[in-house]
């Protein structure tokens, strides 16, 4: 798989230093000790409370350094990607920022973490230093296993303890709700695809129709392998795997954490599924759905259950300064509100008139002769479909005079704009929709009808964003419109013939679907909608 990077060995480095730049000033800072020791935190820090420091491999962010900022960490200490921070790194970060209160090192249940993070608290004891260390441990995908892996779950436990602290408790009572907390999580993750690694070759393990259900946030194996289904149904699985360890009874928190590369419409398909299956019932707050504790780009979900006290609550819900923490929400219904009532349609009685009927039957006659025509010219464009396009329109216009108030011409207008607007179809119908429908309004308004219809065309280059010159049927029909305002239907004629004929040497649309395509392929052919504007206006002249 591909990757933007420069050199494999200053990724997290280059990544963490990008994170400080798009930070607002005054935030964050980085310890002097690049590259073998990375640490970010707090640049605001002054060791007057307890210090909340986390961290871990890279290859999870936000986390762990995205999540530093008042309310939340002091400090995070990262390694390189999925590996774990030195204990010397370790040590260096609580030497920066601990004070007389003490240090509060939060650590996900991995071998690796817990004895570089255990020997760096070790050591800061013996210096002096007054530090705890909550162990999270909050995978439930192998239920037996005696040392379950810390996983998103973490997040809760961090921000429990960044809002404790930060309110000034004391370093016993932050470390105590911490541990709590971490015992009363279960999360579970699944995913359709491994992760890639940046500068390693990517090898994949599952098959097109294969996903993975229980597995960490380092691109190790599920617990087990699992049909591709709908996501409503792996949320049913998960949400059973997950009851198991559950009180139905209890309120929850949940985390809806994704693991890199789900696009955010399919989470908020997965919150939704989640959150109105009876797993979701329980759910008193919501953290996400968001990119919180990742693995690179695996595509896939973990799902995370705090079971909530009146505590845990508040300080889940309280404010945090990181950009990248996403604030608790109370879950509810669905507010539905009431739409606008559309007003109520002008509907005007069929009346007759037969000099108005007769131009449009020469119309609408015209148009539908010319199908087979118009629909070559545009396969030289386009998908030649103009010609069906447009004699779909008067054959609808044409079943439609019977029922059409011809005595007036406005209402004429406007009813022709409407069924041109549903049975024509892609942008030909709507930018004739929009012409007759702006033309009807300046009529009924007192404008003479050319210029009712120049007034729709005006509307028409607005919208649609097609000028003359641009080789669309613009080019036939403002002379046309002009022509007619001035001579009458003679001049219009000629004045469309002509701006249709000067279509041919355009070797070069700036509108509509023509302007994808190389001037090769457009030389010498004249535009179809400009042409069958063109004849139109011959066939209105001849008809008097």
């Amino acid at each position: 798989m591909k990757h933007f990077f420069n050199r494999r060995d200053s990724i997290v480095t280059e990544a963490l230093d990008g994170l400080l730049r798009t930070t607002p000033p005054g935030r964050l800072a980085r310890l002097d000790t690049y590259p073998d020791i990375k640490v970010v935190l707090r640049a605001d820090w002054d060791k007057s409370k307890v210090a909340v420091v986390s961290g871990g491999g890279a290859g999870h962010e936000p986390s762990h350094a995205g999540f530093v900022g008042r309310g939340l960490l002091t400090a995070a200490v990262s390694g390189e990607i999925f590996a774990s921070p030195s204990v010397e790194a370790v040590l260096t970060a609580i030497r920066a920022v601990t004070g007389e209160c003490g240090c509060l090192l939060i650590v996900k249940n991995y071998t690796g973490d817990r004895l570089n993070f255990g020997l760096a608290a070790e050591r800061a004891r013996a210096e002096g230093f007054r530090v705890e260390m909550a162990i999270v441990a909050d995978d439930i995908a192998l239920p037996d296993i005696p040392q379950p892996r810390g996983v998103a779950g973490t997040l809760f436990v961090h921000k429990i303890a960044g809002h404790l602290a930060e309110a000034g408790a004391d370093l016993a009572t932050v470390a105590e709700a911490a541990r709590a907390a971490a015992a009363d999580i279960a999360s579970l993750g699944v995913s359709l695809s491994s992760c890639s690694i940046p500068g390693q070759p990517f090898e994949a393990r599952l098959g097109a129709e294969e996903g993975e259900l229980g597995l960490g946030i380092h691109g190790e194996p599920g617990v087990e392998r699992i049909p591709l289904l709908p996501a409503g149904d792996i949320v049913a699985l998960m949400s059973e795997r997950l009851a198991a360890r559950l009180d139905t009874a209890a309120d929850y928190a949940l985390l809806i954490n994704n693991l890199g590369a789900v696009p955010p419409l399919e989470m908020s398909l997965i919150a939704e599924a989640l959150l109105a299956s009876p797993l979701g019932r329980g759910v008193k707050l919501v953290i996400g759905p968001a990119a919180l504790m990742t693995a690179l780009n695996m595509n896939g979900f973990s799902l995370s259950y705090l079971r909530l006290d009146a505590a845990r609550a508040a300080a889940l819900a309280a404010p945090a300064e990181p950009l990248a923490w996403r604030p608790a929400v109370k879950t509810g219904a669905v507010t539905v509100l009431a739409a606008p009532a559309a007003p109520r349609e002008e509907t005007s009685l069929a009346s007759t008139d037969a000099a108005a009927e007769a131009l449009i039957r020469n119309v609408c006659a015209t148009l539908i002769g010319l199908e087979e025509e118009l629909n070559r010219l545009d396969a030289r464009a386009g998908d030649g479909d103009t010609g069906s396009t447009v004699a779909t329109g008067a054959r609808a216009v044409e079943a439609r005079l019977p029922t059409l108030p011809l005595a007036d011409s406005a209402a004429t207008l406007r009813a022709i704009g409407g069924e041109l607007g549903t049975a024509m179809g892609g942008s030909s119908g709507v930018l004739l929709s929009i012409f007759l429908t702006a033309a009807a309004q300046s009529r009924a308004e007192g404008a003479t009808m050319p210029a009712a219809l120049l007034a729709g065309l005006e509307r028409v280059v607005f919208y649609g964003g097609a000028a003359p010159g641009d080789r669309t049927m613009i080019d036939a029909l403002d002379p046309a419109l002009k022509a007619l305002a001035s001579g009458g239907l003679k001049a219009a004629a000629e004045a469309a013939s002509a701006g249709a004929e000067a279509t041919r040497a355009m070797a070069r649309a700036r509108a509509g679907r023509a302007a994808y395509v190389a001037a090769r392929d457009l030389e010498g052919s004249p535009d179809p909608g400009a042409v069958a504007v063109a004849r139109v206006f011959e066939a209105l002249a001849a008809g008097g």
